[in-house]
């Protein structure tokens, strides 16, 4: 019952055909619902819309994945610790930061800040050391037992990063400088003079450790914390056409030598620290800012892909680093997106909003569930049997075709349909209705495919009974065996090998086929050579591609229509195979096999090959080894009868074969 509740919980939709699983989210509704006459929210659009968001009938609809994973008014960081094992978050109202325990699925505990978060950084693997940046200019730092020191920066704070190599905590500010304090000395050293007007945004490459700076003037800037110098900037706003235009956020990927930045106008770059010139440049067409960028490596392995998360105030897209072809996008329906937490190789995303609920999504495609919620495979294998693609809970989009099957064209033009594309949405409740009045017996169908498809399940996993087969016409009797298995849903064929008028035919040995007659090859011309193609192609070819000597799929045009089994339609792949040698190229074409001349020993194998060729240098190549035997063939009937070899008679000349040296060559063959 509980697992039942889970599923009828969970809202799965179909965004670029890859399927999202809201598991703790708002109810999907279009803007025009929300929206007056006038484009202007109604206030009993606004009542609505927040009582879904709070109210008993949206807490029904989700998966609550983490006890009290939210904030009284909005939430505005979300991270995780470097062991994976705790979750952290600030919010407000209180300001405040959050620990939960993924292991327990519960809250650790609750903290109370003086001021709101601008961001935090996790100092240890678990919960155990928070450095905290608030909008009062102060650096709070926390250990397990509470606050443990405060500190402040002499301008407002916008952004915070920690170098592990060197325990320096990096601040960005509203001016030129980059504030360092040294943890590991506890003082500050000093700051980091960039050339930009202010720093929004910063971050540090987990490889090589080197900082880069996100300029409110559009200038990327990276420096080498060994150094307090820039090793390198680079003018990003003036490449995406933006001049002028401040980048919001920059991150690097985990092979250290690439580098994304958002701009303020919703564009993405990717670089190549060897380039200055952008590999892929990503348009959001919102023209908001970009609050976070991440990269995802869906499997964790080489031949994985890889994706980069970007995320404005209004949608989290996730595409290809790559090509940038769109992999799936995430729309924030209730209010404006803050941040975003990922695991690396896992598919879940959570999500913090201006609203009180941390949003959660699960998207199988892009990677399984992390440990701690590893429920969530199994609820999602049953959920994807219904494959039915769905934009809006309660509303139904039909096309102008299905609005003829349901006898609802007088509607088009009235607040009952609303247009979109090529079609029009309409209430679920009344498409449901109409459905059923213009065709009542739609169930009955529906339940009568269901069984029969159960009955076909059940008959697969029944113990089959394995006949044997006739000593006369085996092969027949296997053929019609097979095709019988196949096409075990016609209950009205008959049976050959239970007919008595075939009966003889598996009896009596007059009746055999005999396949090497020659009225049986006329009758079948393709059926000798499709017997031996197997055997002479793994013979005389060497397979390059593919795995295994698989031959099946080679010579497809000496199969006819009649002999393809029926409703096969996999499509079959090609394999290239390669000769082994001239002489097993000219075999193959002539249809022979080298099998048995080959078991002959060297001597007789040369008079084989030699027997038509006399006189003719053959030459002999073995794999496995470097050495060559080149030698002349020479049949019996050359030799002179009657004479000794090496003996010279009158008026003869000695042949080239003769003598100690003849003797010796012969022997080496």
């Amino acid at each position: 019952a509980c697992g039942a509740s889970l599923q009828a919980a969970m809202r799965s939709s179909s965004v670029d055909g890859v399927q999202v699983y809201t598991l703790c989210g708002p109810k999907q509704v279009p803007r025009w619902v929300l929206e007056g006459k006038e484009g202007v929210a109604s206030k009993k659009a606004q009542r609505k819309r927040r009582k879904d968001g709070d109210g008993q009938d949206e807490a029904s609809r989700s998966i609550e994945l983490v006890q009290d994973l939210g904030f009284p008014a909005s939430c505005n960081r979300i991270k995780k610790s470097a062991d994976g094992a705790f979750l952290l978050a600030t919010g407000t109202h209180a300001p405040q930061v959050r620990a939960y325990e993924l292991n327990q699925l519960s809250m650790k505990f609750s903290r109370h800040l003086d001021a709101e978060v601008v961001d935090f950084q996790v100092l240890s693997e678990d919960y155990a050391k928070l450095a905290i940046l608030c909008h009062d200019r102060s650096v709070c730092f926390h250990a397990k037992f509470g606050a443990y020191y405060k500190t402040r920066v002499p301008r407002h704070g916008r952004d915070l990063a920690y170098a592990e190599r060197t325990c320096d905590l990096l601040v960005a500010s509203s001016s030129p400088e980059l504030y360092r304090l040294n943890l590991e000395q506890g003082r500050f050293l000093a700051p980091l003079a960039s050339i930009s007007p202010a720093v929004n945004a910063c971050g540090i490459s987990p490889m090589h450790g080197m900082l880069a700076c996100a300029g409110e003037d559009g200038i990327l800037e990276c420096f080498d914390l060994r150094e307090r110098m820039s090793v390198g900037s680079l003018d990003v706003g003036t490449t995406a056409n933006a001049g002028g235009m401040g980048l919001t956020s920059v991150r690097f990927d985990q092979t250290g030598l690439q580098m994304a930045t958002g701009t303020a106008d919703g564009k993405v770059l990717v670089y190549d620290l060897r380039s200055s010139r952008p590999m892929i440049i990503k348009d959001h067409k919102y023209g908001n800012p970009i609050v976070d960028l991440k990269f995802h490596d869906s499997g964790g392995s080489s031949s994985s892909k890889r994706y980069v998360i970007s995320s404005d105030k209004f949608a989290v897209r996730i595409w290809d680093k790559d090509t940038g072809k769109p992999f799936t996008t995430i729309e924030s329906q209730v209010a404006d997106l803050n941040d975003v937490c990922v695991w690396d190789g896992k598919g879940l995303i959570l999500m913090a909003t201006e609203a009180p609920q941390v949003q959660s999504y699960f998207i199988p495609a892009l990677g399984p569930a992390p440990s701690w919620c590893s429920f969530l495979e199994g609820l999602t294998e049953e959920l994807e049997e219904d494959t039915t693609p769905t934009v809006y809970e309660d509303f139904k989009f039909v096309t102008k075709e299905e609005l003829d099957r349901l006898g609802l064209n007088h509607l088009v033009g009235t607040s009952m349909l609303r247009a979109y594309m090529h079609g029009f949405f309409m209430d679920v409740r009344l498409y449901h209705k109409a459905k059923s009045v213009a065709d009542p017996f739609a169930y009955d169908s529906y339940r009568q495919e269901r069984i029969k498809q159960k009955m076909e399940e059940e008959r697969k996993t029944r113990i089959r009974v394995r006949r044997k087969l006739p000593k006369v016409n085996a092969e027949v009797a296997a053929k019609l065996l097979a095709d019988a298995e196949q096409d075990n849903s016609k209950a009205d064929k008959p049976d050959l090998l239970g007919d008595e008028r075939f009966a003889k035919m598996f009896e009596d040995r007059d009746f055999a086929i005999d396949e090497n007659a020659e009225d049986y090859k006329l009758l079948h011309p393709n059926a000798a050579n499709k017997k031996d193609r197997k055997q002479l192609i793994n013979e005389h070819f060497d397979v390059i591609e593919g795995e295994g000597p698989g031959v099946e799929n080679v010579d497809h045009d000496t199969d006819t229509d009649d002999e393809r089994q029926p409703g096969s339609g996999a499509a079959r792949e090609p394999k290239m195979f390669e000769a082994k040698d001239e002489r097993a190229a000219a075999a193959f074409r002539e249809r022979k096999s080298l099998a048995s001349i080959r078991a002959l020993p060297l001597g007789q194998l040369a008079e084989a090959l030699g027997a038509n060729k006399t006189g003719q240098q053959h030459r002999t190549g073995f794999k496995g080894g470097s050495k060559e035997l080149s030698f002349v063939p020479r049949t019996s009937a050359a030799k002179p009868k009657g004479k000794r070899r090496g003996i010279k008679l009158p008026g003869e000349v000695l042949p080239a074969g003769g003598g100690a040296a003849g003797t010796k060559r012969k022997a080496k063959q």
